[in-house]
């Protein structure tokens, strides 16, 4: 088997120390975590962890079941890209002086398809919402200008089929 990118899903309770849990999941099999995201769900007072992961389907299944062995953890799933719509967010802080005398800077935020959130007098930030590539290639694109701050958010996801979640939590109520 070869290695694939993953994105587990995992609904749990809010409980402090679940996410030191996890984690060590993932350090005893030596397993990098490319991304991480944590919020809330869809289901009240539930939480939500996006976790990306680099590894085989054997591996994947293995980490899912001894996520699922912990207390607070109400279901983990996995899918792989193909599986899933997924975006992440970028935010780009940029001398402004650029943007009024680098007329190229303006193109590549017009054909990047990325939105000027402020500007002051010393700086513009950029956001970029995509996958990672598109957000690389503009990192790419505006570095050689010169980049005073760069911020990546983890991957956040939602399958393209209806979760086993939802029709176990129909039949709770």
């Amino acid at each position: 088997m070869e290695d694939k990118t993953f994105t587990i899903s995992v609904y749990s309770e809010n409980n402090v120390g679940l996410l030191n849990r996890i984690s060590g999941i993932f350090l005893k099999r030596h397993i990098n975590i490319l991304s991480l995201n944590v919020s809330e769900s869809e289901i009240e007072n539930v939480s939500r962890f996006i976790i990306v992961v680099d590894t085989t389907e054997k591996w994947v299944k293995n980490i899912v079941g001894q996520i699922e062995k912990q207390i607070e953890v109400i279901k983990a799933f996995y899918h792989t890209d193909e599986e899933t719509i997924y975006l992440e967010n970028a935010l780009f802080k940029i001398a402004s002086n650029l943007l009024f005398d680098e007329k190229q800077i303006q193109n590549i935020i017009k054909e990047s398809q990325s939105t000027i959130v402020t500007v002051s007098r010393d700086f513009f930030v950029i956001s970029k919402s995509g996958r990672r590539s598109e957000i690389e290639e503009l990192y790419t694109k505006i570095k050689p200008y010169g980049i005073m701050q760069f911020v990546r958010s983890g991957r956040i996801s939602v399958s393209k089929e209806k979760m086993e979640i939802s029709t176990m939590l129909e039949t709770l109520k």
